[in-house]
Order: structure tokens, then C-alpha cells, then sequence
């Protein structure tokens, strides 16, 4: 026993050493400014710039409002699994409105993205055949392609052709390709077009966790499939998540009839969890109506992305080809990214140093996300303090 607790310690120990330790910062409270919520961190209100919260619902008050009154009506938590006896009304109007909205037969819920991922995966391929993934692809995806049993080989990020090589490689069948829709550490999409080209030329399944694209991104908010025109013959398989645009809890997977039958049937993270709280399901119903009537939070969120890139570009912050309100400035160093995080906390900002194993060594970075609750000001005065902290992180870099 002794010998376990001095292995942790060094390891602990190691971490610490390279500053790669994960620290919690407890939110202590919520302060109003305006129209906004501020997070109270370290007693001190703070303009956030690292939460997913895109459309501005999370502190909505129709979604609160939504929440207590349903707990009122069916008790605070389900108690059960989905088939045991935790599924109920607010479950099935939330499942087909979340299919209407995504253009699907049907919706299947879950507790959160990374069950959701892990279930489709984990069903769809098996030992003797392979899955492909995107070098960036979230942790959820790749932990899910190693349950699955399956090969399991990822591919340059965001190109297709040596996702194609891959498929073309060895003797087993490509049984299902995955990728983030917008991939949450450097803000870009994937290639899907394309993707989808390979996976119907392979009988492939294709999966698109699209959980920072949904709300955000397309005409109507329906997120990069629609951006890209793509229906449910092209991507068969659509995870979201409901706790970044829409500001709730939870996730789903889209699709046809008989895959939302199979995945219930057979998805061990869907069978042997308890059921989404109803309150829970209440507030999304009521972020999903929001979301799809003021078309003007998406239309704000990326005019806001719009914005930083303009002042952040003049002020000399490094920026990367992203348009959504995924902004990542990398500075390299672990050391440098927590610098500046500390440099943006004292000019009142939050915003989160992302470092490895996140992001690839070398890669650490502040990741600024946009908000449709921020001000034109809050942009324009983060760009100038994160102006101000690249170049002391570059002076520093030089000394």
C-alpha cells in the first residue's frame, strides 16, 4: 500500500513539476450585471470567456422556470434507467422534438455526450473491423472506439485523404468513421463532405458529434450538417449535446427509426444508466423553443466571433483560421498559458489555460469561447488584455 502511495505521490509530483496539475476553481456565486451573469471566482465577479453557454440560455429564466415547475409535477431526480421505470412524458416530448429539429426519425437521450459517444461506437463495430478517427477527435470518441473492441486507427486532422488511405489499408472493414462536427480545442470543422463520400464508398457508418456546432452554426441553428447540406443517408449517426448551446444538461443521437430501435436495444451506457433528470429534459424543451424563435443569439454569437477576430488580429494576439466562438490563442508553453490566464484574471476576465494531454505538447493555450450575453465592450476589452498578455508571454519567451 505504501509503495502505490509513493508511486501517486511522484506522479502527482511529476505533473506538478512540467505545471500540468488540474485545479478546480469552485464558482461561488453568480453576480447580475445588466442583463448578464457573472461566475463569482476567488470573490470576485468575472466577465467569462470559457464556458459553451453560446446562445446566452444557460441562466435564461424560462429555462429555470421550466425546471421548477416540472420537479414540482415529477419529483427532482427518475430513479431508474430509461427501460426500468425512468422514462417519462417530459423524456418523449423532448426526444421528438429534439428529431423534428434535427430533420430525424428519431431521438434517443442521454445522460451526457461522453455515455452517448461510448454507446453508438461501442454497438455499431466490434472486434475484426476498424474504426477511423480524427487525430483531434474528443476523448469520448476515442474511448468508445477502444471499447468497441475494433482497430482502431486516426487519421491527420481534418483530411479526408488519409482517412481514405486508412480505410484502404489492411484487412479489416472500416465499420464506422467518427469525427467532431466542430472540434472543441481549435474551433474548426471537419471535412464532412467528404467524410461522407469514404464512408458510403465503404458501407461505413459515419458519426458526427456535432455538440459545438448544434445552435450555432447553419441557417437555422441545425448545425455543420446543415451548413454543409447534409442529410441523415450522408451521416446516419448525429450526437448533441444539450448543455452548451442549449444550455441545459444532457445529450442524443439522431437518426432513422431502426437505429434509434437498435440503440436502445443494445447501447450498454443507455440500458445501465439512470434517466436523464424530467426537470432537466423540461429546461431543454424550453431552450430548445427559445433557441429556434430568436434567431438573433446565433446571429449575435458569431457577429461577436466576427468582432474579436477584428480587434484581437490589431492588438497582435496569434489567432487560428476558426469562425466559430471557438477562439484558441496558443502560446505554447503550459507555463505561458497559465501566465496569461493569471494576467487575464487580474483584468477581470476568466479564461482558461487548455494544456496537455488536451491539447498536443507544445499546444497549450488560452481558449477564448464567444457568448451571445456578451457586450461589444466585454469583446473589445478582452481582445486589448489578451493584446497585452501575448506580448508580455512573447517578452518572456525571448528573455
Amino acid at each position: 500500500m505504501k509503495r502505490a502511495a509513493g508511486a501517486l505521490e511522484t506522479a502527482l509530483a511529476q505533473l506538478a513539476a512540467a505545471e500540468l496539475t488540474r485545479v478546480r476553481v469552485t464558482v461561488e456565486a453568480f453576480a447580475r450585471a445588466g442583463a448578464r451573469s457573472l461566475p463569482v471566482l476567488n470573490g470576485r465577479p468575472l466577465v467569462d470567456f470559457s464556458s459553451n453557454d453560446y446562445l446566452g440560455l444557460a441562466h435564461h429564466p424560462a429555462l429555470a422556470a421550466a425546471m421548477s415547475e416540472c420537479a414540482g409535477r415529477t419529483g427532482a431526480g427518475s430513479a431508474a434507467s430509461h427501460l426500468v421505470s425512468g422514462h417519462g412524458a417530459e423524456h418523449e416530448r423532448l426526444e421528438a422534438e429534439l428529431a423534428e429539429f434535427t430533420g430525424r426519425e428519431r431521438a434517443l437521450l442521454f445522460s451526457s455526450g461522453y455515455l452517448a459517444n461510448l454507446a453508438a461506437i461501442s454497438a455499431l463495430a466490434g472486434r475484426g473491423e476498424r474504426v477511423l478517427l480524427d487525430r483531434l477527435s474528443h476523448a469520448s470518441l476515442i474511448d468508445g472506439a477502444r471499447l468497441s473492441g475494433a482497430e482502431v486507427r486516426r487519421y491527420a486532422h481534418a483530411d479526408a485523404r488519409a482517412a481514405a488511405r486508412l480505410a484502404e489499408a489492411g484487412a479489416a472493414a472500416t465499420a464506422l468513421i467518427a469525427t467532431d462536427g466542430v472540434f472543441s480545442m481549435d474551433g474548426d470543422t471537419a471535412p464532412l463532405p467528404e467524410l461522407a463520400r469514404l464512408a458510403r464508398e465503404h458501407a461505413a457508418w459515419l458519426l458526427v458529434d456535432d455538440a459545438h456546432g448544434l445552435g450555432v452554426l447553419g441557417a437555422a441553428g441545425r448545425g455543420t450538417l446543415e451548413q454543409y447540406g447534409l442529410g441523415t443517408d450522408a451521416v446516419p449517426l448525429l450526437i448533441g449535446t444539450l448543455g452548451k448551446a442549449f444550455g441545459s444538461f444532457g445529450a442524443f443521437i439522431a437518426g432513422d427509426a431502426a437505429l434509434g430501435e437498435f440503440l436502445l436495444q443494445k447501447s450498454r451506457s443507455y440500458i445501465y444508466t439512470t434517466a436523464l433528470p424530467q426537470p432537466v429534459a423540461a429546461a431543454t424543451r424550453a431552450a430548445l423553443a427559445l433557441a429556434q424563435r430568436e434567431g438573433w443569439r446565433r446571429e449575435r454569437v458569431l457577429a461577436l466571433t466576427a468582432r474579436f477576430r477584428e480587434q484581437a488580429a490589431a492588438a497582435g494576439v496569434p489567432l487560428s483560421a476558426s469562425a466559430t466562438p471557438i477562439q484558441p490563442v496558443v502560446l505554447g508553453s503550459a507555463s505561458a498559458a497559465l501566465a496569461a490566464q493569471r494576467e487575464l484574471e487580474a483584468a477581470g476576465f476568466w479564461v482558461v489555460a487548455i494544456r496537455p494531454p488536451t491539447v498536443p505538447p507544445g499546444a497549450a493555450r488560452l481558449r477564448v469561447t464567444l457568448s451571445a450575453a456578451h457586450t461589444e465592450a466585454d469583446v473589445d476589452a478582452l481582445a486589448a488584455a489578451l493584446g497585452r498578455a501575448c506580448g508580455h508571454a512573447r517578452a518572456a519567451g525571448a528573455a
